[in-house]
């Protein structure tokens, strides 16, 4: 046992209220016994470094064990579930227990009295709790004891890889499919819900028609599968449209769009570039089309260009043909994504 307590705060001072009779301080076995001191904060590494394993072990239970294959531990639990959830916790707990522990054995301990003050503090008092912040650095030991300093500083850093690996299961990246859509050339344009072709003959000026892609045989972007189903009712909602017939001399047609209307007829994307909704107000006079959400105005005679609103940019035009027999087609694809910006999309 050492009696050299030089390192140990001062107890006396001198109180405005008169000590009631409490018991004197007792100090901890930590405070005077230096060898103590080092097993406590070896204990504390201890328990830093098997949080490190821990999160280690998380890693490599996730990219070893399958999730939703046959194997079940107890309770009907997948193994994955069951390794996942208990590595991750364990670490988690033993940087709580070691943060507990360093506490009480190392960091420092007196009672400390604070009185009642103004609502403001004086300079005084916001200069002395700059120095208590600076004494209870100090007596955290945190720069007396880089074992324990180093060690929670690595464990709390690779508590970082498991947030950063599990954004995995957030799925795969979007890749160009946000740029693209079922629209292919020659495609007909048909009613929405009915799906009946759309002759040039059946529209007449003033008429605004809500249409879809006719997809009779279609794959995905990848060409990877048949679209069927929801699948193919969600890709026909990223394609939809409006036609708008006005009369050819109305049309101010947009660099390099001179032969994408037919007679007159033009063809949008239905959703709003603002925050995705669907569009089908039209105002007949001016060949304006209003966003029912947030009222962006696009002028459907002038490239779609926004007139009005929040909306950032034009809506995406689909350019048209007409094959022999008089039915609404699609060149191609829109050339810009449609809906809403994204991330790389302003």
């Amino acid at each position: 046992m050492s009696d050299n307590h030089d390192h140990l705060p001062a107890t006396t001072q001198e109180e405005p209220i008169a000590n009631p009779g409490l018991p004197p301080h007792t100090w901890r076995p930590t405070d005077v016994d230096e060898r103590l001191a080092k097993r406590a904060e070896r204990q504390v590494a201890g328990l830093f470094g098997l949080s490190s394993i821990c999160v280690i072990l998380f890693l490599v239970s996730y990219f070893t064990l399958k999730v939703g294959d046959n194997h079940t531990t107890f309770a009907g639990f997948g193994a994955s579930t069951i390794a996942l959830g208990s590595t991750l916790g364990a670490a988690l707990l033993l940087i709580g227990i070691g943060i507990i522990q360093w506490a009480r054995k190392l960091m420092g301990d007196h009672e400390i009295v604070e009185m009642r003050h103004p609502a403001r503090s004086s300079d005084e008092d916001r200069q002395g709790t700059l120095d208590a912040l600076a004494l209870g650095l100090e007596e955290s030991g945190i720069g007396r004891r880089p074992l324990v300093r180093n060690s929670l500083l690595g464990s709390v850093a690779l508590l970082g890889l498991p947030a950063i690996v599990m954004l995995r299961d957030l799925g795969p990246l979007p890749g160009d499919k946000l740029y693209h859509t079922v629209w292919k050339p020659r495609m007909r344009v048909v009613r929405d819900v009915v799906g009946t072709p759309i002759n040039i003959a059946d529209l007449e000026i003033g008429d605004l028609v809500n249409a879809e892609p006719e997809i009779i045989f279609a794959v995905d972007e990848d060409g990877e599968h048949v679209l069927r189903g929801a699948e193919l009712q969600t890709a026909k909602s990223k394609a939809a449209v409006i036609l708008l017939r006005m009369d050819p001399q109305d049309l101010t047609p947009g660099k390099g769009r001179d032969n994408w209307a037919v007679d007159g007829i033009v063809c949008y994307s239905k959703i709003c570039t603002h925050v995705g909704c669907p569009i089908s107000l039209n105002e007949r006079k001016t060949h304006h089309l209003l966003c029912p959400c947030h009222q962006s105005t696009f002028d459907l005679a002038d490239s779609g260009k926004v007139v009005f609103g929040p909306a950032a940019r034009a809506l995406p035009q689909l350019p048209l043909m007409v094959d022999d027999e008089g039915f609404l087609m699609a060149q191609d694809d829109f050339n810009e994504p449609v809906g809403p910006s994204f991330w790389e999309r302003g």
